[in-house]
């Protein structure tokens, strides 16, 4: 048997099961949300997303693995939609 999840969040989305999509179908998916924690509600969620990456591109072109990081760091805000 699999050891109970840590906390309900696990048990939830852990298994990944509740829908398949691609990286470009998550972040258009993230311009349904509303982030009220976020002070710029007037532009769409992936326009923060590019906006991250490419303010990373500029100050460190040579790790293009951190401009990947920047564009894909808000995804799983997907999971509350």
């Amino acid at each position: 048997p699999s050891p109970a999840p840590a906390c309900p969040q696990s048990a939830q989305y852990g298994p990944c099961s509740l829908r398949k999509m691609s990286a470009m179908e998550a972040l258009e998916l993230l311009d349904q949300l509303v982030d009220e924690s976020d002070p710029d509600v007037d532009f769409p969620n992936s326009y923060h997303a590019y906006q991250t990456a490419e303010g990373i591109r500029r100050a460190h072109p040579d790790k293009d693995w951190f401009h990947l990081v920047g564009l894909l760091h808000d995804l799983g805000k997907v999971l509350a939609l």
